[in-house]
């Protein structure tokens, strides 16, 4: 389990560029607090979406400059691409848990389709600003499933069974339960926070 320390992770904002990224994030957060208040389950199916774009965005064009320049990604374009499929997965898992509506899968196919433009086009304009973008989303992403959590260890939420497709991709035990996987989501978003802020801060020292 992660220590109180690496949950509460915050990279201070040093320049314009990550408070436009702080910022937008906290406004973000602020239409997702109030449009949720609280039903974490469906909050994760519609906020996964959407985090499973900046890796696929950000491989994809970390490809084609390693294509231009014909010059190694360092590893860039992997490391952004498992992201995304880890962000899938979590999407998947939440699928089973929380069984979105009509509207709920409608809200997913718009808020993906702009936000996925939205990030594609940051991310040609400063991909620093875009890259710590996602490290505040992270830092949110672990902030709220911390929330999530508790509800459960209080009883607020019910600690219903992982679903399969949890156990097989985390290798959780057979009868593991929601407050398993939570962990288990909480620790990929705080490795997601790390990669990203480390990546806008290499950008920063070229």
């Amino acid at each position: 389990m992660s220590s109180n320390s690496e949950l509460t992770l915050h990279h201070s904002p040093n320049d314009l560029s990550d408070r436009v990224a702080l910022a937008l994030t906290k406004f973000l957060r602020f239409f997702a607090d109030q449009f949720f208040s609280g039903r974490y389950g469906h909050r994760a199916v519609v906020l996964e979406t959407v985090a499973a774009v900046p890796g696929m965005v950000g491989g994809a064009l970390q490809h084609l400059r390693s294509l231009r320049l014909m010059k190694s990604d360092q590893g860039w374009i992997r490391t952004l691409l498992d992201e995304a499929e880890n962000e899938r997965m979590h999407l998947m898992t939440f699928v089973e848990i929380a069984q979105p509506n009509a509207f709920e899968r409608f809200l997913i196919v718009l808020a993906q389709g702009i936000f996925y433009n939205c990030f594609f086009v940051l991310y040609l304009i400063s991909n620093r600003t875009a890259h710590r973008l996602v490290g505040y989303f992270e830092e949110e992403a672990v902030y709220s499933y911390t929330e999530y959590l508790a509800g459960i260890d209080n009883g607020q939420y019910e600690n219903t069974p992982a679903p399969q497709i949890a156990i097989d991709y985390w290798k959780l035990p057979a009868d593991a339960k929601l407050r398993d996987v939570i962990i288990a989501v909480r620790a990929d978003e705080a490795n997601h926070r790390d990669v990203n802020h480390d990546f806008a801060n290499q950008l920063l020292a070229n």
